[in-house]
């Protein structure tokens, strides 16, 4: 076998190849290949890389090489600040960068690379997420953004980086659902809006917390009505249940919404 090769077989008897290397005492495995050739490249590839420090988070993953982009971020991560991680993460001073391609770099607090380096980030329709516990989560449940929140309207990035996730550049304007916030001479208020047919608006509030528990009653009594819509409920954060009863029966509901409820038939959602 050639240096870094070993010829392994698929269940069905099928042979293959796989490259590894030893690197300051770290085995690394290099992936599997349908030749004893490309594993042995990807294997001189990999040494290369590791020697060479004119490849970097900025200019990888543009050679015709055996290794993905993804393969060679571990390997320049673990060259420059000694530690192998099994995702494309690349570390920095105080942050440190997850690569979901050589052209998309999200930066992240330090406080979570525990999580991203067990937890790959996957991209669909524009969304980032991960797999958890066997379900597929937003990204955005970290920082308390629900994940049908929408960048500008509901959170914002300070400095304008849409792919800077570090705790200090989000800012979160709406965190309920159907609680818009606005400001007007001055003072915020929060609007809460139900969807049914197109947006009603339940009414007008001094606090998210008072529009958020509106919106809840809002969807009860569309229940209430026979509406079969799956609402989904907004948990108000530090609020008891004492208290969170109390602003629900004094929270007012637009009438034009009541009127709806009223004169609706079976039929007409």
């Amino acid at each position: 076998m050639l240096p870094g090769v070993f010829q392994a077989k698929h269940k069905n008897g099928t042979i293959y190849y796989r490259s590894n290397l030893n690197h300051k005492g770290k085995h690394i495995s290099l992936g599997s290949f349908a030749t004893e050739q490309l594993a042995h490249d990807a294997y001189k590839e990999a040494l290369q890389l590791l020697r060479d420090c004119s490849v970097t988070p900025h200019n990888y993953g543009g050679a015709q090489g055996v290794l993905s982009p993804e393969k060679q971020m571990l390997l320049i991560n673990f060259r420059d600040n000694g530690i192998y991680i099994k995702n494309p993460i690349y570390l920095r001073k105080g942050y440190f960068s997850y690569f979901l391609s050589p052209t998309e770099e999200y930066k992240f607090d330090i406080d979570d690379l525990f999580y991203y380096s067990s937890h790959k980030i996957l991209k669909r329709q524009g969304h980032l997420y991960v797999n958890d516990y066997g379900m597929q989560c937003s990204i955005l449940s970290r920082y308390g953004i629900k994940p049908y929140a929408v960048a500008g309207r509901d959170y914002l990035f300070a400095n304008g980086d849409p792919s800077d996730y570090r705790y200090a550049n989000l800012i979160i304007k709406n965190r309920y659902h159907g609680v818009l916030a606005f400001t007007k001479g001055g003072i915020t208020r929060y609007k809460a809006f139900i969807h049914i047919n197109g947006n009603f608006k339940i009414g007008t509030y001094a606090s998210e917390n008072k529009a958020a528990i509106a919106y809840n009653k809002a969807a009860d009594l569309a229940h209430t009505a026979g509406i079969c819509k799956n609402f989904p409920e907004n948990y108000i954060e530090g609020v008891s249940p004492k208290e969170y009863a109390a602003l629900y029966t004094a929270v007012k509901i637009s009438k034009k919404y009541m009127d709806y409820l009223s004169n609706r038939t079976p039929t007409s959602d």
